[in-house]
């Protein structure tokens, strides 16, 4: 892009003095992005025009502003400043709410307004011209694909609203007695399509419609793949014009047939970059970086524009035009803009551009053009057809699968250098007693997928040690680590725990990933909690033992109070007399209570209801307790013996909102860029705790970092990819992983770019996955090799862990206590009784007192002696009572009868 800029600036200082008296002409494009591709070509453009096509009378001079998307006060305010400085058309902007802004200033003020972007609300505007094809064309193109492929039922699977109005003509055609078309859009907020693909794997349909921006369109197809919907069976139509400028190279081989539409003339583009290169030449300055492949179709329709515009500004060269000034905040407009925009809608102003013939209709739309039908197929994208509106879709050719660029011959007893660097399991010194040199040194799972490829390609191998940790980034200009070696021919591949990125991509090529991965957090496993001392009462919650409490005592209260209302409970204290005086309730509050007390606790008592009303009100109490104290003991086992986890952090959102964890990643590794370009607020906080407290907190090795996470004096958690954690805790069962990935990639075997072994290496990665071997290899250097499956076997030895104390102290506190509250009760009780007795008998309370615990502290025999206290004043009632005793003992003799007046 900067050498755009340099070419320019050379091109106007180079300008002679002829071309210096032309009538300047300005024209402003309006992006969202600075030095943006659609800006550097609308600069290329005008240059182009004015340099290898110059204009008899006129020469261009271009004008660039920035707009934020959605902020159309300032796109207006931006269009009004350029109008006021002569311009006299305005190019762009994307946004659908900004460009409406600039739509409409420009209709009032004839001055031509020209787009090359998808309109969703594309209407026949005065002075519009719209490049991109017209929407009610350009959705047939589908419906003659999905005819032609004879697909009788499909998913949609669409972006956001735009998507279904660029598939309105597909969706007109759906007739429920043929077939099924279901619709399903992608969520853009969390970018994880995979729950939303998986459901559509489910369903059990292969025949899918992808209409979304090549900005996600990549990830949407690798997700799609990982969760197994990119097989023989699956038919995509890509509805993107920009699949070209997507890396379909991990989808060449998995046997999906995808099919899209591109609108880029690619022998026209080839033909004008040469020609750009010609001029940059002769200008002194080298080709800029844009490529077939990368070259987007909205750059191609503003170069399309450019191109119109000077077109029709040449036709009018023999009129007078005055190129003046437009004012806002007047009624003043552009006298010759009316004039201009039609010659540009004429048909006379027809040409062959970037994106083919370049016409409009009556009505002002681009209606006619041509589409090139393109399928993936192991070679590439390649042409298969065309498509037009008036004539409709022509399939030329099936290309059948391709074979690969290069044959096995390649490879073939060629000795590769492999690049290896030590990092388990994936390469790992081999332990022997015996001196070992050459790849006899080394083992571990990368060792082994390059002796199984070599099997396949029969190629050899010599390992090289890579010195240091550094797998490859770019400082100052440079690469480093592994891919330099790489780039600088020291070796053939590289291979170990190398994580694809797109910087890394940039400078090597890689395999398709033989391992599919993310980061995610390594860290001590929680800690059981202790448990609750009164964890017998877990069972219920308070709010029932509350409720339980209740119903006790209102039991209880209440056959008290029924006791005393039903007669029946009224019975005769001694059966012996038929009619006596008195009749005695068992029910007196205390056992009232007590009967309560013992059903719930299933005792018994000697008190038995004896009426109906009592009998059923004890009934009920007891069906209650029968399921409360089930429902208790069914619960109490699990409570007792299930131990919960307690743990600072449950995933990445709470780790970095803590602040007793500390927690870091490798130095400059994948994981540590991971979180340099993060967008998402939580790892950009994240980054900024690492950058601050990076001496603290960072590694240089993996290694190193899980020293320290198992490091029993220091609280730290460390970020690093699943893969590396699987392999760790499989054999320290006090770490394990927490949370889940925050992001998906891949391991591949890097190489020199354009290697032309390349898809030789990916086909044998694809054999190995396809015969299981790869999986096999996981499992001998994951899950056996080197202590693995150390955890698993003791797992497996673990019996239930016996009850301790501190699962049942609560229960041994309400015992003592209970007990202890008893004794003190006794005492109290004595106390009061010996209190008593002294008071009645006029009895002193510690010569009483002292005889009571005498005969306690015997400890013998079960019964006890009633103790008749003597008191002097009661010698005179012992004879009075001799006196009655004799009288009453004589009067019997005497035969006269008494009788006790007490009787």
């Amino acid at each position: 892009m900067l050498v755009f800029t340099a070419a320019i600036l050379l091109c106007l200082s180079s300008s002679t003095a002829r071309e210096q008296r032309k009538e300047s002409v300005h024209i402003a494009g309006l992006f969202h992005t600075s030095n943006s591709q659609e800006e550097q070509v609308f600069r290329l453009a005008v240059e182009m025009v004015n340099s290898v096509s110059p204009m008899r009378r006129y020469k261009l001079f271009a004008h660039t502003g920035k707009v934020a998307e959605n902020d159309s006060f300032d796109a207006s305010q931006r269009v009004c400043s350029m109008l006021s400085t002569g311009a006299v058309a305005i190019f762009g902007p994307m946004s659908g709410e900004t460009s409406n802004i600039v739509q409409s200033i420009c209709d009032s003020k004839d001055v031509p307004h020209i787009e090359a972007r998808w309109d969703v609300n594309q209407h026949r505007e005065a002075f519009l011209v719209n490049l991109y094809p017209y929407k009610g064309a350009f959705g047939k193109v589908f419906v003659d694909l999905v005819r032609y492929l004879e697909w009788k039922r499909f998913t949609i699977i669409y972006e956001d609203a735009n998507s279904l109005v660029r598939l309105n003509e597909l969706l007109k055609i759906y007739e429920p007695k043929k077939g099924t078309v279901t619709v399903r859009q992608l969520d853009r907020e969390s970018n994880n399509y995979r729950e939303l693909l998986y459901g559509i794997k489910k369903s059990g349909e292969v025949n899918y419609v992808v209409d979304c921006s090549a900005d996600i369109l990549y990830d949407v197809l690798i997700q799609a793949q990982q969760v197994g919907i990119m097989a023989d069976q699956h038919n995509y139509i890509i509805t993107s014009l920009d699949l070209h400028t997507v890396d379909m190279e991990p989808f060449q081989y998995g046997g999906a047939k995808i099919t899209g539409v591109n609108l880029v003339d690619k022998m026209e583009l080839t033909s004008k970059m040469a020609d750009w290169d010609s001029w940059l030449l002769r200008a002194g300055q080298s080709m800029p970086g844009y490529i077939v492949d990368n070259f987007k179709v909205t750059s191609a329709l503003m170069y399309d524009a450019v191109q119109l515009f000077s077109r029709a500004l040449r036709r009018m060269e023999g009129l007078e035009v005055n190129m003046g000034r437009v004012d806002c905040d007047s009624y003043s407009s552009w006298m010759h803009g009316a004039s201009l925009i039609n010659v540009m809608k004429d048909s006379d102003s027809s040409f062959k551009g970037l994106s083919g013939l370049v016409q409009f209709d009556h009505e002002g739309y681009r209606s006619s053009f041509k589409l090139d039908v393109l399928k993936v197929t192991s070679g590439g994208l390649r042409q298969i057809g065309d498509w037009h509106p008036n004539e409709g879709l022509n399939i030329s050719t099936t290309i059948e699968e391709e074979p690969l660029a290069t044959d096995e011959n390649t490879l073939r007893n060629k000795t590769l250098v492999v690049l290896i660097s030590l990092t388990k399991p994936y390469i790992m010194t081999k332990i022997s007693k015996d001196a070992l040199s050459g790849n006899d040194r080394y083992e571990g799972f990368g060792i082994d997928l390059i002796k199984e490829m070599g099997a396949i390609l029969y190629f050899n191998y010599t390992f090289v040690l890579h010195k240091d940790s550094n797998y490859g980034s770019i400082k100052n200009g440079e690469w480093t680590g592994m891919i330099r070696e790489i780039r600088d021919s020291k070796a053939d591949l590289a291979i170990t725990d190398l994580t694809i990125t797109a910087e890394r991509e940039s400078g090597a090529d890689f395999t398709m990933p033989f391992m599919n991965l993310g980061i995610s957090i390594l860290y001590k496993k929680p800690q059981k909690a202790a448990p609750e001392l009164f964890s017998f009462m877990a069972p219920f919650s308070m709010g029932v033992w509350g409720c339980m409490l209740s119903v006790y005592v209102g039991t209880s209260v209440l056959l008290f109070v029924m006791g005393r209302i039903c007669p029946y409970e009224w019975t005769n204290p001694y059966p012996c007399i038929e009619e006596p005086d008195e009749l005695e309730n068992q029910f007196s509050l205390p056992n009232s209570l007590w009967f309560t007390i013992g059903s719930l606790l299933q005792q018994g008592s000697e008190i038995a209801p004896m009426a109906v009303s009592t009998r059923m009100v004890a009934g009920i109490w007891w069906f209650f307790t029968l399921i409360m104290v089930s429902s208790y003991t069914a619960n109490l086992a699990a409570f007792l013996t299930v131990e919960t986890t307690t743990s600072p952090f449950t995933d990445v959102k709470t780790l970095a909102e803590q602040k007793i964890v500390k927690y870091g990643a490798k130095r400059n590794g994948a994981t540590y860029l991971f979180f340099k370009e993060s967008t998402n607020q939580v790892y950009q906080k994240m980054f900024k705790y690492m950058l601050d407290n990076e001496e603290d907190v960072m590694s240089e090795t993996n290694e190193i970092g899980e020293d320290r996470v198992k490091n029993k004096d220091e609280d730290y958690a460390f970020l690093m990819e699943s893969s590396s954690i699987d392999y760790i805790v499989e054999r320290h069962c006090h770490l394990t992983r927490v949370g889940g990935l925050l992001d998906n990639k891949g391991y591949g075997i890097a190489m020199r770019k354009g290697t032309p072994y390349r898809n030789l290496l990916t086909t044998a990665v694809l054999k190995l996955q396809e015969s299981g071997k790869l999986t096999a290899l996981v499992d001998k250097w994951w899950k056996q090799e080197r202590g693995g499956g150390a955890c698993k076997d003791k797992a497996a030895s673990n019996s239930p862990d016996a009850l301790g104390l501190q699962n049942v102290g609560g229960v041994f506190l309400v015992l003592g206590s209970g007990t202890a509250l008893a004794a003190i009760l006794t005492v109290l009780e004595l106390l009061v009784h010996v209190h008593k007795t002294c008071k009645k008998d006029n009895l002193s309370f510690r010569e009483e007192l002292l005889a009571e615990l005498r005969f306690v502290m015997r400890c013998h025999g079960s019964t006890k002696p009633v103790r008749r206290r003597h008191k002097p004043e009661d010698d005179h009632k012992d004879e009075a009572t001799d006196d009655i005793d004799f009288i009453a003992m004589n009067s019997y003799q005497n035969g006269f009868q008494f009788k006790d007046p007490l009787s």
